[in-house]
């Protein structure tokens, strides 16, 4: 029988991830773990996860829940320092980033 700690270390995310993407989708911990583990593997899954923190953070803004925010911005600094596909595109060199 696998245990909620062999489901974690199974997949490609750490437990704040996972309740990040278990909130932002309004499922239980161990769907939002599975679906986490499958975006993982998508070609565009890991900037779908990075959204889903980043609208996390954004409501958590606007419900002034400061612990919540600073538990968010440090998911979101781990799962962009470990899943580098979620990392904006530079742009090419001699051209500049539109905006």
């Amino acid at each position: 029988m696998l245990t909620w700690e062999d489901c974690v270390a199974w997949c490609e995310l750490n437990e704040d991830e996972i309740e990040a993407i278990a909130h932002h989708e309004h499922i239980p911990k161990m769907a939002a773990l599975a679906l986490g583990a499958y975006l993982c593997q998508m070609p565009d899954g890991q900037p779908a996860i990075r959204r889903m923190i980043l609208e996390d953070i954004a409501e958590a803004r606007a419900q002034n829940d400061r612990r919540r925010l600073l538990v968010l911005l440090g998911t979101l600094k781990h799962f962009v320092a470990t899943h580098p596909k979620c990392r904006p595109a530079k742009p090419a060199a001699g051209r500049r980033a539109a905006g």
